[in-house]
């Protein structure tokens, strides 16, 4: 298969609000060295996608507010692989978008969609997965999605039930998607761990650019016709207007819930690559270093007593001393402190929505 047909979509335009303070609006955790490895987490993603397909082949596409942000961490994009949307609508607009963007460019196109802020581990297993749905997709009218195998009833995660049968007999592990579940309670996802049909969702999509665009114009025919008004539009100067004033009126709504839960050609490939969707403290805590307390520590100046089960996160530099603390989230980033259970790891979005109602937009 060549790789010229292969495309990667890496969206990137959240305020990742579960990382505050680390992340704010003005620099989201997709830009940040959140792992202190020198690359920042859409650095990270792009690098991965380099194996899959040419670098002129993948778009960014995040806010607007963000654009300067990714062509200076991305210096090997172009203006025009970075598409800006004036407006949050979810992930259904932004997949529109990028579909006719790249049929104007190819329309043989594979698509990779995935998000800009996630986790892998076994870099070279992700690689040989994503080339496995990218065959299947070309092969096959399906839309595709990666399901991780679960190591545990997580309730943070959307999960996936797949059928019994064996579409594919070279791959067992690519099977026909039965239900997709948001979200579930402690018990519901020890039951879905225990019945051994369900995967997590990992967000990341496989498909034609053919394939998506029937889905649209069959599924999300009000999203579709809007993006398709601007044909002969894209990668001119008048995208621009044209993007600006259809977001105006386009609905918010996602992939998953448009698209993913109501078509009936929806399949998932099982993988196990080390992955983490890094959403909060608690998943970046998972995956640190630990000492021999169990606390994860970034900084060089913490000294800790009577203290297990944390992840701290401070200033290089700063002298912090803490005593006392047993499973915390403490961080400091700037002008602000969060000090917080990591049970309640949760409640970190309603304290930035009320640090802003309270204290104003300066702080997040």
């Amino acid at each position: 298969m060549e790789k010229k047909n292969n495309y990667c979509v890496i969206m990137a335009g959240g305020v990742g609000a579960r990382f505050w303070p680390m992340s704010k609006t003005s620099r989201p955790k997709q830009f940040i060295d959140i792992l202190g490895v020198g690359k920042t987490l859409i650095q990270l993603t792009f690098d991965r996608f380099t194996h899959v397909c040419p670098a002129e082949n993948i778009y960014v596409v995040t806010n607007e507010i963000y654009k300067e942000l990714v062509l200076e961490q991305l210096p090997e994009l172009t203006e025009n692989q970075v598409l800006c949307e004036p407006a949050r609508r979810n992930t259904a607009p932004c997949v529109a978008y990028a579909n006719y963007k790249i049929k104007e460019t190819n329309p043989n196109a594979l698509i990779v969609v995935a998000p800009s802020d996630h986790i892998i581990l076994k870099e070279d297993e992700f690689v040989r997965n994503i080339q496995t749905a990218l065959k299947a997709a070309s092969e096959n009218d399906w839309l595709l999605t990666l399901g991780i195998q679960p190591s545990r009833p997580d309730t943070g995660y959307g999960y996936i039930q797949f059928t019994e049968e064996i579409v594919c007999p070279e791959n067992p592990l690519l099977r026909k998607v039965k239900t997709f579940t948001e979200k579930p309670n402690l018990e519901i996802a020890e039951s879905f761990l225990a019945s051994g049909d369900f995967l997590w969702n990992s967000g990341i999509f496989i498909w034609s650019v053919k394939n998506i665009m029937h889905a649209f114009s069959t599924l999300l025919d009000e999203i579709d016709s809007l993006f398709a008004a601007g044909i002969g539009k894209y990668n001119t100067p008048e995208e621009e207007q044209f993007i600006r004033n259809t977001y105006a009126v386009c609905k918010n709504i996602s992939i998953d819930y448009g698209i993913m839960e109501k078509a009936s050609n929806v399949y998932v490939l099982s993988v196990d690559f080390g992955w983490s969707d890094l959403g909060t403290w608690g998943s970046l805590y998972t995956i640190r270093d630990k000492d021999e307390h169990q606390n994860a520590v970034v900084g060089n100046n913490v000294m800790l007593y009577d203290t297990r089960n944390c992840i701290v996160n401070m200033p290089k530099n700063k002298l912090v001393v803490l005593q006392g603390l047993d499973d915390y989230i403490v961080v400091e980033d700037d002008d602000a402190l969060l000090i917080c259970r990591k049970e309640d790891e949760q409640q970190i979005r309603q304290f930035v929505t009320d640090v802003k109602v309270d204290k104003g937009e300066k702080y997040v």
